[in-house]
């Protein structure tokens, strides 16, 4: 397990980089870093990529979240950057249903941030990540205690006629061809395509440093996904987009959606926020889909919102609670031995 580091895109200082054994036996890379100052971490923030993605892309991510005093942990998703594929062809974005990737996480979580990471723990999400986060959110098995999501995926803007797509890809999977490209599928990574017209960023000199991360990682900046991949995708945004679901999210969450995202459909992001009782959203007007990446003022738009949110103030319960336990310290020695 390494990382690859460019000339452009440097590792944040001392990583520490391993691997995690899942439930079902796949390995995951997996690394992490303390907060850039030696003083006490806010807590730690772990990122759960997109679809495609790997851990040296988010490395200038990485280094804005120490410098804020987080602690930070990042993994590859199983079938993506250097952790195990699941089909023959390690270019393939493949999984046969997004519930696998609640193992991983699950894996991240046992072995890497409760035994190792301080707390409190907090997700930084994108797209995929975010509709998996969303979910375990709703579901109960999200060990986060706030969230932030970049452009999760509720509904695809990409795709013109989700029903019949979603069908088709159903369909081709009951047949046999799940572990195919999509129609038109290949190998080459999204992220090494033309800059001109792309719908990552408006920024070409970090889209070209996420090429030559690209070209580093080799066959860990995958191609296309497979047909069971988009049939999973599909039943997950079916979930998400039940009636009422994201009112029975409880985790402090904070939707942050692109203006201009022409892969995830914001006017669905903002259907779903507006009914979350224990968050709410923004929209950066100008951004494509990947806001991490994208020009300098978006970014300080977004790391303005971020750092409202995160990290928060503590649960007043839990405040209460814990000022109670102070003060029966210092009282009760106090009233064993007479004092007023």
């Amino acid at each position: 397990m390494q990382l690859f580091p460019t000339p452009d895109n440097p590792a944040p200082v001392e990583p520490v980089v391993t691997r995690v054994t899942t439930q079902d036996g796949v390995t995951l890379r997996v690394s992490r870093w303390q907060p850039a100052a030696r003083t006490r971490a806010l807590g730690t923030v772990c990122i759960l990529q997109g679809r495609a993605e790997f851990i040296e892309k988010y490395f200038e991510t990485v280094s804005d979240l120490r410098r804020r005093g987080f602690a930070v942990v990042a993994f590859d998703w199983r079938g993506q950057g250097g952790s195990d594929r699941q089909t023959k062809n390690p270019r393939k974005g493949h999984v046969r249903t997004f519930t696998l990737y609640r193992r991983d996480l699950e894996a991240v979580r046992d072995q890497v941030l409760e035994p190792l990471m301080p707390k409190p723990h907090f997700a930084l999400a994108h797209s995929m990540g975010g509709a998996i986060a969303l979910v375990g959110a709703r579901e109960g098995w999200l060990p986060f205690t706030r969230l932030v999501a970049t452009a999760p995926m509720i509904a695809l803007s990409l795709v013109k006629r989700a029903q019949l797509a979603a069908t088709s890809a159903s369909l081709l999977s009951v047949l046999g061809f799940g572990r195919a490209f999509v129609p038109g599928g290949g190998e080459t990574s999204i992220l090494t395509r033309p800059f001109p017209g792309n719908p990552l960023t408006g920024d070409p000199q970090r889209y070209a440093r996420n090429a030559a991360a690209a070209a580093a990682a080799g066959a860990g900046a995958i191609g296309d996904p497979t047909i069971a991949w988009v049939n999973a995708a599909f039943r997950v945004m079916e979930t998400l987009a039940e009636p009422g679901y994201s009112l029975h999210i409880r985790v402090p969450t904070l939707i942050v959606a692109a203006g201009i995202d022409a892969i995830c459909s914001t006017p669905a992001i903002e259907r779903f926020a507006a009914r979350l009782k224990a968050g709410h959203a923004i929209v950066i007007p100008s951004a494509r889909h990947e806001i991490l990446m994208e020009r300098d003022t978006i970014r300080e738009e977004f790391w303005a919102a971020f750092d409202a949110f995160i990290p928060g103030t503590p649960d007043p319960q839990i405040a209460s609670s814990t000022a109670q336990k102070r003060q029966d310290r210092v009282m009760k020695p106090a009233v064993t031995h007479g004092d007023d």
